[in-house]
């Protein structure tokens, strides 16, 4: 059951914004309202995102020199964890705000569950505001193909693949990072280019899009409609980030 702070703070504000939109916007296709209504919730999360494009960004830059710390330190946790927060301090970096966007739109994302689960349907319309007009019943079509009240195998499929670029896009590391190993660990297994951190970041690339077909095959059109576009739109904010915020020159050895 939704709570009552859960309801007052994230689901009416959000069924009721949809449902205008639904009602407002021609030809009152709620998956034209839902798309509309991702770009508004992208633009509210734009300052995070940006934020957490940029410590991945600035996380890559330093990758070599987490690795060395890691690989020298490897027999001592203690000492290597208080250098590498050290150099997170330094080099301004907090892996933690990778997460933050995403514990935001978690509970966005459970309030739009169920405001295509039950919000939609006429019993639900009670809850909207006074000002917010009802429509009396919901047509839950997209462009006359897709019940997005129901999963929808090709949205799902769709949202995977835009997740596997945007993964992709993330974790590839620049070229402009990439430097020789220092020397007391040249041979080390840290410093090898298949290291623990490598094998992770492939993992991801690959796991988190089957991930999102799995959770989208059993997820109303609706929702997955929604993180195909908010996926997209992440796509293309990574891309204007990083062409923005070229990676760091390290030095080369030897140079």
């Amino acid at each position: 059951m939704i709570t009552a702070v859960f309801n007052t703070i994230f689901f009416q504000p959000i069924l009721n914004l949809l449902v205008w939109l639904y009602v407002t916007l021609p030809g009152q296709d709620i998956g034209i309202a839902i798309i509309v209504l991702t770009f508004i919730i992208k633009l509210v999360l734009y300052p995070l995102t940006h934020l957490q494009i940029k410590q991945q960004r600035a996380m890559q830059g330093i990758q070599p020199k987490i690795e060395e710390i890691r690989a020298r330190l490897k027999d001592d946790k203690e000492k290597q964890a208080a250098e590498l927060m050290s150099l997170y301090q330094k080099e301004k970096v907090n892996p933690a705000a990778s997460c933050l966007p995403l514990l935001v739109q978690l509970p966005v994302f459970i309030a739009l569950y169920h405001a295509l689960s039950v919000g939609l349907a006429s019993q639900g319309l009670n809850q909207l505001y006074p000002f917010v007009p009802n429509p009396q019943t919901i047509q839950t079509m997209f462009l006359g193909l897709f019940d997005l009240t129901k999963p929808n195998y090709i949205l799902a499929i769709a949202a995977a693949l835009v997740q596997f670029w945007q993964t992709r896009m993330i974790l590839k590391p620049p070229a402009a990072t990439v430097m020789a190993p220092p020397p007391e660990v040249a041979n080390s297994k840290g410093a090898k280019d298949e290291s623990m951190t490598a094998i992770m970041n492939k993992q991801m690339t690959y796991m988190m899009p089957i991930m999102t077909a799995v959770i989208g095959f059993s997820l109303p059109g609706g929702l997955t409609l929604y993180w195909l576009v908010m996926s997209l739109l992440t796509v293309a904010q990574q891309y204007i980030v990083m062409r923005r915020t070229p990676p760091k020159m390290e030095p080369q050895l030897g140079n």
